[in-house]
């Protein structure tokens, strides 16, 4: 069996000094862990009050409702587009050409056409007019057929409606072209646009 002795002055000293440069093992850690930590009282939780719900608008006894439009005309049609499209030609004479007060001087039926037969017909047609001193023209596009739709993709109805507008704002046609509108109904309505053409420069 072992004996223990008891350390002299020296010694004594020396141990202590030792013992200070000693850190806590990880067991006198972890009891310091493990003390449990006074809980602070939070109080009673923030009550929030519930969001108010937008009121709905009036609305009156025969007031109409605005038209739901389907996925497949989410972007303006073309008559809503050509209708925000700055005024370039002279109001008064935009304003009786709208109203179908103005015959225009010559037409062009593309309806039936496909994309890539009306294209190079209608730059020919335009081109000329404007080589003969025409101002106002008349493009028939038709109205479009509806056809079954069974695809994911919405299909779009009057392909040459929607087309013809861009390719009269397109080179060749751009420079030539002042200003287009939908025709008025006696010239066809939604089925043909008025193009109205810039004078050629000699």
């Amino acid at each position: 069996m072992a004996r223990h002795r008891s350390l002299n002055p020296e010694e004594e000293q020396l141990w202590r000094e030792v013992a200070r440069t000693i850190r806590p093992t990880a067991e006198a850690a972890l009891a310091r862990l493990r003390k449990p930590v006074p809980l602070v009282d939070p109080g009673p939780p923030d009550v929030v009050a519930p969001a108010k719900a937008a009121p709905f608008a009036a609305f009156r006894l025969g007031e109409k409702a605005r038209p739901l439009r389907s996925a497949a005309y989410i972007a303006p049609s073309p008559a809503e587009a050509l209708a925000q499209a700055p005024l370039q030609m002279d109001a008064r004479k935009h304003a009786k050409m709208t109203r179908g007060k103005l015959d225009p001087e010559a037409r062009i039926d593309l309806h039936g056409l496909t994309l890539a037969e009306a294209h190079p017909e209608l730059i020919r047609f335009i081109l000329n007019a404007q080589t003969a001193g025409l101002r106002l023209v008349l493009v028939i596009t038709g109205k479009g057929k509806q056809r079954p739709d069974h695809g994911p993709i919405p299909y779009r109805m009057g392909v040459l409606r929607h087309q013809v507008p861009q390719w009269l704002h397109m080179a060749p046609l751009g420079p030539a072209v002042l200003q287009v509108s939908e025709a008025h109904l006696k010239h066809g309505g939604g089925g043909a646009y008025y193009v109205y053409l810039r004078r050629r420069q000699a």
